[in-house]
């Protein structure tokens, strides 16, 4: 049969169509199923933040825990936080992430499929972090593990064994911080209830004063506690430790939007009200209280209302930072004053800071939470939603008894290893001497 020219180009058009429009669809399948891309912007954003963190814990804690001890204390309890880094980092790339971050294991814990960070790469994680690769927010987080038992270690000041820190700080991380990670954050069971905890309120801040409250407790007070002169040996170290403090929470808090986007600016911008707030606070407190303001009580006021804002930082409007700033500086100075009255030695005031400050943080999250600051937070009590609210209470009684029982249990753990005290002779000798041969000032 002749097929006319006319009816020959008709069908070389219709097959060229066909052809079209299977690729097309062939592409669109493609591009459905296409690994995530990073963004460029994003990536740069978590990796500063990334050593924005770091930079809280080495120098700022480092100078702000070692300004607040005496001379013969300050090698020791700077080194503390140095040594605390590293074996956190490398117990977190070895199999804490996995446990953390890994595939959910019946909401308690996560699996070792991420074990020596296997599976872990430059491609996105859909859940996580869709736009920065997986390793990306890993760092992040691995910062994030290492400044929480960092933190503990200013409750037993002047007093612990080398040897018994690092060990309990280890075993810390691992027992108490990994799975309050994995249960908040790496889709766990109060994770899958609706628990909002921007950036460590609970995981970090409520956990490390929980357990600091327990060290302090265990350990004892410090020889001549109530009678010795134990002020702080440099207080311009102190504040130095502050400005690096104050200056790498704008990466703790602006980086967990994991993006350089509207919630990471929102998130600084509540942290930094917060600070200058909780400063004006504390200081206000203290000057109508004792008399006189004092540069130690503006700089401990700046951290409390950074710790306070942190799990709020990015679902709250600056006026609600302001007020939780306010609230912050007041209560945990009052904690602070208050401390005496029951007779423990925190030697450098976790417990009224970190967890008096993080207790309020996560209770105001449930408060004023909102989703036209953060639409993929939830809406808080004042909001609308009261089921927050409750939420919210659950994780500070969780994670405040968690961390109570789990410290409780590794302190006598790590006691019936190595002990925990230094010998009454070489706590009036000094940590730097007794347990590392060295000295900071001649």
């Amino acid at each position: 049969m002749k097929v006319s020219a006319q009816w020959k180009t008709f069908l070389v058009g219709l097959a060229g169509a066909l052809t079209l429009i299977g690729g097309l669809g062939a592409e669109q399948a493609w591009a459905e199923n296409a690994p995530l891309k990073a963004d460029s912007g994003d990536t740069a954003w978590v990796l500063v933040s990334s050593a924005f963190v770091l930079a809280m814990l080495m120098p700022g804690l480092a100078l702000f825990y070692g300004g607040l001890v005496r001379t013969k204390n300050v090698l020791g309890t700077i080194m503390q936080s140095i040594m605390i880094l590293s074996v956190v980092s490398l117990l977190w790339i070895l199999f804490g992430y996995s446990l953390a971050f890994g595939p959910d294991k019946g909401g308690v814990i996560g699996g070792l499929d991420w074990i020596g960070l296997s599976g872990v790469g430059s491609q996105p994680h859909a859940v996580y972090a869709p736009t920065i690769p997986h390793q990306a927010f890993m760092l992040f987080q691995l910062m994030f593990a290492a400044i929480a038992p960092a933190l503990i270690t200013g409750a037993f000041a002047e007093r612990k064994r080398f040897t018994s820190v690092v060990l309990f700080s280890a075993m810390w991380s691992v027992l108490v911080y990994v799975p309050l990670a994995h249960w908040i954050w790496g889709g766990g069971w109060l994770a899958q209830l609706g628990a909002l905890d921007f950036a460590g309120g609970a995981v970090i801040h409520i956990s490390s004063g929980a357990a600091a409250l327990i060290c302090a407790i265990v350990l004892g007070k410090r020889r001549g506690y109530g009678t010795d002169y134990m002020a702080p040996h440099n207080l311009p170290m102190t504040l130095l430790g502050t400005g690096f403090l104050w200056f790498g929470w704008f990466g703790f808090n602006g980086g967990s939007a994991l993006g350089a986007n509207g919630v990471a600016v929102s998130a600084i911008i509540a942290s930094h009200a917060a600070a200058c707030m909780g400063a004006i606070s504390w200081c206000g407190a203290e000057w109508m209280h004792r008399g006189k303001p004092t540069v130690l009580g503006l700089a401990s006021g700046a951290v409390a209302g950074l710790a306070t804002v942190t799990p709020a930082a990015g679902y709250i409007s600056p006026l609600w930072a302001i007020l939780i700033g306010l609230v912050a500086g007041m209560s945990c100075y009052a904690a602070i004053v208050w401390k005496g009255r029951f007779g423990y030695d925190d030697s450098l005031d976790v417990v009224g800071i970190h967890g008096v400050g993080g207790v309020i943080g996560v209770l105001a999250t449930g408060l004023c939470a909102s989703k036209v600051v953060n639409p993929g937070g939830a809406d808080g009590l004042f909001f609308g939603n009261p089921g927050l609210f409750g939420v919210q209470l659950l994780v500070v009684v969780v994670t405040t008894v968690f961390s109570l029982v789990g410290t409780f249990a590794i302190l006598k753990l790590v006691d019936a290893m190595t002990g925990l005290r230094v010998s009454p002779e070489e706590e009036a000798t000094g940590l730097d001497l007794s347990q590392h041969n060295e000295r900071a000032y001649s």
